[in-house]
């Protein structure tokens, strides 16, 4: 791992939040690292394990925050979810809990969504969870349905406050049927090797970016990827010292990043 140098990396998987944009704002550097990666031909692809948006969404918001990020640059939980499904065996039907990001994931899948004795129940982001869809989830799992579940980031941001999220929906059906999930996004390593399919990397010559240790860096690591943690997000250098794993290289941001390139 050490002996890698990130000249010698053809191809970056990055985190959105923390690395790229805080709060809508772009971090300082984001803007040029982009260029950078555009000027030298690099392959690169920002990862967010938010199900809600579907790629060209997020790219206009990013666009909003003064980010150019393509839409073929973007890789979400949703898509990944979807590429994990459209890989499985059997019968391509399932009960979605979700936003647009998630049912057009599953629909260039070949599912069809249905209520109907589904294969899989699929929950991924939403602000309108419903008591009647929650229900109907247990009832369909009881029955036999899979479980799939985007991401298990049990809260997120907002301007007030956090706000539960997928995981913590999650916890609810599982505490109802007594089934776990599978969960696809980080810190699945599954979310980082479907990435780099996507751009048809290799993990010698790939690293990931993130500002958490316990999701973008340990399965950055577990893919076998340089890892870079970034301390524009949720991480102080003095909590790298708690986990008993460490990244390749620790930058105060990707600003730092650009003159390595």
């Amino acid at each position: 791992m050490a002996h890698r140098s990130v000249r010698n990396i053809e191809c970056f998987l990055t985190d959105m939040d923390g690395v790229l944009v805080h709060d809508e704002q772009p971090v300082p550097g984001a803007i040029e690292l982009l260029q950078r990666w555009v000027d030298t031909s690099r392959r690169f692809l920002v990862l967010t394990n938010n199900s809600t948006y579907t790629p060209r969404d997020l790219a206009a918001r990013l666009a909003r925050s003064g980010l150019p990020v393509p839409e073929q640059n973007l890789w979400t939980s949703a898509m990944a979810t979807g590429a994990f499904l459209k890989n499985q065996p059997g019968e391509k039907s399932a009960f979605v809990i979700g936003e647009a990001g998630l049912t057009t994931a599953l629909h260039s899948a070949g599912f069809v969504l249905t209520e109907t004795e589904p294969a899989y129940v699929v929950l991924g982001e939403t602000r309108n969870y419903s008591f009647e869809a929650i229900t109907t989830a247990i009832r369909l799992i009881n029955a036999g349905a899979r479980f799939i579940v985007t991401n298990p980031d049990t809260t997120g941001p907002s301007p007030s406050g956090v706000l539960p999220a997928t995981g913590a929906v999650a916890a609810m059906i599982t505490a109802a049927t007594n089934r776990q999930p599978y969960v696809v996004g980080k810190p699945n390593p599954m979310m980082f090797r479907s990435a780099m399919n996507r751009i048809e990397a290799h993990s010698e010559t790939t690293a990931m970016i993130g500002d958490r240790m316990d999701t973008d860096i340990v399965a950055g690591m577990e893919a076998g990827l340089l890892t870079v943690l970034v301390l524009s997000g949720v991480t102080a250098r003095e909590e790298i010292e708690t986990y008993p794993y460490r990244p390749s290289l620790v930058l105060d941001s990707v600003a730092d990043l650009v003159p390595l390139l």
